[in-house]
């Protein structure tokens, strides 16, 4: 295919009007090629045609001179032989050259041809001279030089043989003017036909460039069209219907091509509303982008993300419009979206979503609109956790879940708030009366147990009320007051449901300022321990000491356990406490027992919170040695608070571990709980302390009297020991002892002391003493 000339100014020559530079000039021969040869082929046929009519016509009529009939045959016969060779040899020309040759030659062949008929005094002759340069310029497509320079060869060679015919003298300067003007004539049309002609090639050449680029650019346009990973679609604005569409439209869709292009936009609309409010927004802005909608497709119901644009097509108004799937987006949005506001193992509303509901139900409640919360935190999860695995704690959560949600009913939102707190938010004129009624029944309904990998799980819950605008309508009060009723909670007991009062932050204040207080004291070396003796009752010996916490605010003000019980109930201001004392009772005893001091068995009262600690067994047996101090030199005393919300085996196994090690177990306060008994068959108890509640009234009351008799008599028969607290009397010490007690403590004996007097006191220790302390009980 020939190469196409851009149509941008192409500047052509002076005189000939051809192109200036030769490779467009040669573009140009080479596309008229053809119509050059076939115009030769006219001129060789007309040439032939015309010399045979010339040997027809001196073979019948003759010539004025017949002795130059045979001239004027041979002209005829070399035009017509040069005619036929041209016409037989253009048909092997491949290039405009060959033919500017062919017709050079035949050219001059014509001329020799024309020479003879004038020497042969042929009248024809001189109609030649001006037809032949006539035929040169304007037969042949050659270039301008070989035309004008053929066209005023071939003129002057027939003039100058004109001139030699007889009586040329009186045409002769007139036969030469016309020639002269013939070829200037002939040279301006050459000169006007080849700038026409040059000029409408540039035309067609740019018309043909034009067309190529379009359809080149249409076909760019068809190929990005089509490999456009997103489904592309054109659509007409009239009645939606689909004109044009891309391969990944047709993925898109699902169906056959002939399906889709039947169907009208609206027509796969899930809402064809949304049609109506495209149109809107396209008339309004001009064009729509991130225009959320669904469509109806083979494998069903898509979302979409549609961006479109007005377009024209084929001379109708058209959209095209891209679309982006987003279902699965907008799935997997969802459930983030859920999971944002949900809690992953209960499904209920997480802390974030209620949250929002409620400070949208306190902004947006009317003034008859009540709004009521339930703080529920559940007792006894972590033994759960513990003891049967984090499995058995997630399925009391899951069940917990459920519970609330069936006990609270269809209206107020249940959330869970994390680890094992829960809340109820309901909406009510009454909201305050209705969230005690479901308070009362959560309490009831939570003592139930339920069946979980064969065992029976249960829990106790305590639960704190506060509602608005009986207590407050703020979020962040609203929720400190239920706090604040839940902590009441525990501390009456747990297992019950409290309503907010006032007081109540009072009492917290007053907890705060005492943790407070009793974090500095720490800080500060505040905190040590009082040792109160331990007296055998049949012998008067010192059998060892209690370890007892005291606060010492100054040299002479000392504070025991009672100013700061309330402390002791925070689980890790009871666990930081109690390692003090432990730590300071383990360096009194090391320096005793350096100092050559019998002090017996050290007792130390472990916490509650204490046994949380999986490795506790193992803290405590670390620090006697870090101390340099047998283990076999100390009791721990517990009571029935470390089993509360506990798992039994987990206290069970530390005691054991102690046990091993030489370390003794004393159950103090026996006989004040519910199931003391119970206790003495699981553990490990090697000492029973009478609680001083019971050894008070001993010597008038038959109840206690009734109580210490048997606690005794349990303790022989289980090959326990039995240490006494709170003596205070002689007569009480004597009772004790009639009765088999085998060791007592109390004022009577010895009031808790430093450890700087227990030095002393071991120092003066001595049989003498002994003895006038049995004849003080006789």
């Amino acid at each position: 295919m020939m190469p196409l000339v851009d149509s941008g100014a192409v500047p052509l020559t002076f005189w000939g009007r051809e192109f200036e530079d030769s490779a467009t000039e040669t573009l140009f021969r080479e596309s008229r090629f053809d119509e050059t040869r076939l115009q030769l082929r006219h001129l060789f046929r007309a040439v032939a045609v015309l010399s045979l009519m010339v040997l027809v016509m001196l073979a019948a009529f003759g010539m004025a001179v017949p002795q130059l009939k045979p001239v004027g045959a041979a002209g005829g016969v070399i035009a017509f032989c040069s005619s036929l060779g041209g016409l037989w040899i253009l048909g092997r020309a491949r290039t405009p050259r060959n033919l500017e040759t062919i017709f050079v030659i035949w050219q001059w062949c014509a001329v020799l041809a024309v020479i003879l008929l004038i020497y042969a005094h042929d009248g024809r002759a001189l109609f030649l001279v001006f037809l032949l340069p006539t035929a040169l310029y304007l037969s042949a497509q050659i270039s301008f030089q070989l035309c004008l320079g053929g066209g005023i060869s071939v003129s002057l060679v027939l003039l100058y043989a004109y001139q030699g015919l007889p009586g040329s003298d009186t045409w002769q300067w007139g036969v030469a003017l016309t020639v002269l003007l013939l070829n200037v004539s002939l040279a301006f049309c050459v000169v006007r036909t080849n700038r026409l002609q040059r000029l409408q090639w540039v035309s067609a050449q740019a018309e043909r460039l034009a067309r190529q680029r379009q359809r080149e650019s249409e076909g760019q346009l068809q190929a990005v069209f089509q490999a456009v990973p997103l489904p592309l679609v054109v659509t007409r604005r009239e009645d939606g219907r689909i004109m044009k569409f891309n391969e990944a439209t047709l993925r898109f869709y699902g169906g056959p091509e002939s399906e889709l292009r039947s169907l009208k936009a609206y027509e796969i609309y899930v809402n064809p509303e949304r049609r109506a409010l495209l149109d809107s927004q396209i008339e309004s802005q001009g064009h729509v982008t991130d225009f959320q909608l669904s469509l109806r497709i083979r494998e069903g119901t898509r979302n979409v993300i549609l961006a479109a644009a007005p377009v024209e097509l084929a001379g109708e108004p058209c959209l095209v419009s891209a679309l982006v799937d987003v279902t699965e987006r907008t799935a997997v949005e969802q459930q983030v979206r859920y999971a944002a506001h949900h809690d992953a193992l209960t499904g209920l509303p997480n802390r974030a979503a209620f949250q929002e509901h409620l400070q949208a139900a306190l902004s947006g409640r009317s003034a008859r609109q009540g709004v009521c919360l339930l703080l529920v935190d559940l007792d006894g999860l972590k033994d759960a956790n513990d003891s049967l695995g984090h499995d058995a704690g997630d399925a009391v959560l899951c069940e917990i879940a459920r519970r609330l949600v069936r006990l609270a009913g269809a209206g107020p939102m249940v959330a869970r708030l994390g680890g094992d707190e829960f809340v109820i938010m309901l909406e009510a004129s009454d909201a305050l009366r209705q969230g005690q009624r479901i308070a009362h029944a959560i309490v009831s309904d939570l003592r139930r147990p339920f069946a979980h990998a064969r065992h029976h799980l249960s829990t106790r819950v305590s639960i704190g009320i506060a509602s608005c605008p009986e207590h407050d309508c703020s979020y962040r009060e609203l929720m400190k007051a239920a706090d604040l009723a839940l902590y009441a909670a525990k501390q009456q007991g747990r297992n019950r449901y409290v309503v907010y009062a006032p007081d109540m932050r009072q009492v917290v204040q007053a907890r705060l300022n005492l943790l407070r207080a009793m974090a500095e004291a720490l800080e500060r070396d505040e905190i040590e321990p009082f040792y109160q003796p331990k007296i055998s009752l049949t012998t008067g010996q010192l059998e060892g000491f209690e370890a007892l916490a005291r606060w010492r605010r100054s040299p002479t003000s000392v504070l025991g356990p009672a100013s700061f019980e309330m402390a002791l109930s925070d689980p890790e201001m009871s666990v930081l406490l109690s390692e003090r004392i432990i730590a300071r009772v383990t360096r009194d005893v090391s320096g005793w027992i350096k100092a050559g001091y019998d002090c017996g068995r050290i007792a130390i009262n472990l916490s509650a919170a204490q046994f949380s600690q999986r490795d506790l067994a193992a803290n405590l047996l670390g620090q006697f040695r870090a101390g340099g101090v047998d283990p076999s030199c100390f009791d721990v005393e517990i009571t029935e608070t470390v089993f509360l919300g506990r798992d039994i085996g987990q206290v069970r196994a530390t005691l054991h571990a102690l046990r091993m090690m030489g370390v003794g177990v004393s159950f103090d306060d026996f006989g004040t709980g519910y199931a003391a008994l119970v206790h003495l068959k699981q553990l490990p108890i090697d000492v029973i302390k009478i609680d001083r509640g019971f050894v008070k009234d001993i010597e008038r009351d038959p109840f206690d009297t009734a109580i210490v008799r048997a606690v005794i008599d349990l303790g022989r028969e289980l090959k326990m020991g039995v240490v006494a607290e709170g003596v205070e009397t002689a007569g009480q010490a004597r009772f004790l002892e009639d009765c088999g007690c085998e060791v007592a403590q109390g004022f009577l004996f010895y009031r808790p002391m430093p450890a700087s007097d227990v030095a002393a006191l071991l120092e003066r220790e001595s049989e003498t003493v002994a003895l006038s302390r049995r004849a003080l009980f006789a």
